[in-house]
């Protein structure tokens, strides 16, 4: 990455040249070349963590769907870094694990949990008002990572499992932000964290009810961050829309061109996502390459849209899917 960082140095300094010799009239050009440089090296120092980092030392974190995956990896880094971890998961066994690790590697009480119905407000209340009193201690960042995939077309799911998926994966975010955002405006200080999927931005096939709550949590953190910029409070808000993750819950998702798309391992996404949580970003896109396809979708009309995501295997992603149907 030093060599990376070189290269663009070197970049930058040709451009001077080039606006020497060229004088006024390549100027548009070279401001426009300089801009796109810029940006690409803001987005390697992003996605490196190498912005600046705020401090969660203390900090009341709370994760849903922590006892696995990248929830479970997220509650190990942070608690790495001094803060207190709270866990809700419906899987007492795995929740139970994840506590007691973290409790004999950072020191007892640094972890605790409840299991926890993500999708049903009163489990939710209960859960938080449970895990604020062990920690004496408001929650000052909130993780909605729960999630479930049915993986299933649309004639092919249920009624049950099309609930299922749009209750854990959008609607419960509005049960947990509801419980604990009185409180992060009232002390001026928050961080509301929505794991949402790139499936927030784009449709695949054999995702119809996946995609439909991940779009509705990617809106829900966007207007969400409206209302707080609208009365200009200090609590942030970080939307994560990653591709598939290999945590299982998407087992046998393949990817048609693996060097542009490549399904991330759930060290590199939970220590992406932790990093864009300390450096207070908005929308993170991963990888970055998939920021493309959603300016195709915006600039170009539908059918070269539709045509580049079957050439690039989008859309039959899914067709191998085997998964597990379970929260995260």
């Amino acid at each position: 990455m030093d060599k990376l960082q070189t290269y663009l140095t070197k970049a930058q300094d040709v451009l001077k040249n080039f606006y020497s010799r060229k004088g006024r009239k390549g100027v548009m050009e070279v401001a426009a070349i300089s801009l796109g440089l810029l940006y690409l090296q803001y987005q390697i120092r992003k996605h490196n963590g190498w912005l600046k980092k705020k401090s969660v030392r203390d900090e009341h974190i709370f994760i849903t769907g922590g006892a696995s995956g990248i929830g479970r990896n997220m509650a190990l880094r942070f608690a790495k870094l001094g803060a207190q971890i709270s866990i809700v998961d419906i899987n007492k066994e795995a929740l139970d694990k994840v506590i007691n690790e973290i409790n004999s590697k950072f020191g007892d009480n640094t972890a605790t949990g409840t299991v926890c119905d993500v999708s049903d407000p009163k489990s939710v209340k209960n859960a938080i008002q449970l895990c604020v009193e062990f920690h004496k201690k408001t929650i000052n960042i909130l993780i909605n990572n729960a999630g479930v995939v049915s993986g299933k077309q649309i004639l092919n799911n249920t009624e049950e499992g099309i609930c299922r998926s749009m209750n854990i994966n959008t609607t419960s975010h509005h049960w947990t932000v509801r419980e604990v955002l009185r409180d992060m405006i009232q002390n001026k200080h928050g961080h509301i964290v929505t794991i949402a999927s790139i499936a927030g931005w784009v449709g695949v096939r054999g995702l119809a009810d996946y995609c439909a709550s991940k779009f509705g949590a990617v809106g829900f953190d966007e207007s969400l961050r409206f209302e707080l910029r609208a009365t200009k409070s200090n609590v942030k808000t970080t939307c994560i829309c990653p591709y598939f993750i290999n945590t299982g819950m998407f087992d046998g998702a393949k990817s048609k061109f693996p060097l542009l798309f490549p399904i991330l391992s759930e060290n590199y996404a939970s220590q992406r996502i932790v990093n864009a949580i300390l450096q207070d970003e908005t929308v993170v896109i991963m990888p970055i390459i998939l920021n493309f396809a959603i300016m195709v979708k915006a600039i170009f009309p539908t059918s070269i849209y539709d045509n580049m995501m079957e050439l690039f295997g989008v859309s039959e992603s899914m067709d191998h899917f085997k998964g597990r149907k379970q929260q995260i």
